[in-house]
C-alpha cells in the first residue's frame, strides 16, 4: 500500500490487486524466483508481442471499465491490439502546457516526487540509495548537478504513456543504458534499486529558462521499449518526445542547484512519503532557488 495526493491536498491508499501482486514478488522468496524470470529483456520483448497480436484487443474494454478511463479524452481509434491502444493519443487541448517561461511544467501524466541531491550527489528512493553516477554512468555529468534535484515521474498502466520536453532548448547528448526490466511500482522501490538497474535512455538539454537539464526515460516490467522521437537540435516546450510501449514507466527529470524551485505541496509530499498526481504541462515548479 502506498500513499498519493492530489493539487489541493486530498490523500488516497492505493493498493490493487496489481500492487498485492507486486508486493509477493519481491517480498516473498518463491515470487522472487519468477522475478528473476519476469525482468529478463526476452520475457518483456515476448510480452510484448503477445499484448501487439489482434487477440489482445479483447482486454481493452474491461480495462478501460477497471481503470476508469476517460476515453473522450483521446482520439477516436479502431485499436489493432492492446500496445496499440496503450499508445493512444490525445485529443488536441485535453491537456494544458503552462507557457509562462519561468513555469517549470510535468513531462507526462504521473505520480510525482522530488528529491534533493546533496554534496554527493546522492539521494533515496525508499529505501534505496543511489547516486547520480550510477543511473547517468557519467561522473562529469553527474557532478554538474550537484545540490539540484531529482523529479521522478512515476506512470502507471492507465496513464497517458506519451511525454514532452518542458522547455526550449538544445538537445546536446543522447544516451541508452540497457539493463533488465523491474517495475517502477513502489514494491519494488523498497527493496530493489529499480532505476540504475532498469533500461534507460537519457538526453542533456540547454533550455532557455532552467539552465541544463537531464531527461530520462525508465523502462520497466513488460516495458521492452522507450520509443523516443529521432533527435533534433533545439526542441519545443510542449514538443512530443516520446512515448513508451505496455506498462507502467517513469521520466525522470534532473535540475541543476539553484535553478528550479519545486512547488511547495509536492516537496512536502515528497519528504513524507506521499506521491504527488500531475498531469502533462501542469505546473510543478518554478525557475530559480
Amino acid at each position: 500500500m502506498h500513499l498519493t495526493a492530489d493539487r489541493v491536498g486530498r490523500i488516497e491508499k492505493e493498493n490493487s490487486m496489481q500492487d498485492r501482486l507486486l508486493e509477493w514478488l519481491y517480498a516473498h522468496g518463491s515470487g522472487r524466483v519468477l522475478l528473476w524470470l519476469l525482468v529478463r529483456p526476452s520475457v518483456s520483448k515476448m510480452g510484448g508481442r503477445l499484448l501487439g497480436s489482434r487477440f489482445s484487443r479483447l482486454i481493452i474494454p474491461p480495462f478501460i471499465r477497471s481503470h476508469s478511463i476517460r476515453m473522450d479524452e483521446y482520439k477516436a481509434e479502431s485499436f489493432r491490439s492492446y500496445n496499440d491502444f496503450f499508445k493512444r493519443e490525445l485529443k488536441p487541448g485535453a491537456r494544458n502546457i503552462a507557457a509562462f517561461p519561468d513555469v517549470f511544467i510535468s513531462p507526462c501524466d504521473s505520480r510525482l516526487s522530488v528529491y534533493r541531491l546533496n554534496g554527493q550527489e546522492e539521494f533515496r528512493v525508499k529505501h534505496a540509495g543511489y547516486t547520480l553516477k550510477s543511473l547517468l554512468r557519467d561522473k562529469k555529468l553527474a557532478a554538474k548537478f550537484a545540490g539540484g534535484y531529482v523529479w521522478i515521474f512515476r506512470l502507471c498502466v492507465e496513464d497517458y504513456h506519451h511525454y514532452i520536453y518542458v522547455d526550449n532548448g538544445s538537445e546536446l547528448i543522447r544516451r541508452r543504458i540497457p539493463g533488465v526490466f523491474h517495475t517502477v511500482n513502489p514494491a519494488a522501490g523498497e527493496r530493489v534499486p529499480i532505476y540504475k538497474e532498469n533500461t534507460r535512455e537519457y538526453s542533456v538539454i540547454k533550455t532557455e529558462n532552467f539552465g541544463g537539464i537531464i531527461q530520462m526515460e525508465v523502462g520497466a516490467l513488460l516495458v521492452g521499449r522507450i520509443e523516443n522521437r529521432k533527435k533534433v537540435d533545439f526542441v519545443k516546450r510542449g514538443q512530443e518526445r516520446g512515448n513508451f510501449a505496455f506498462g507502467g514507466s517513469t521520466v525522470i527529470l534532473i535540475t541543476g542547484e539553484g535553478k528550479v524551485q519545486p512547488d511547495p505541496d509536492i516537496l512536502e509530499n515528497s519528504r513524507r512519503g506521499i506521491e504527488t498526481k500531475v498531469k502533462l504541462g501542469e505546473r510543478v515548479g518554478k525557475a530559480g532557488s
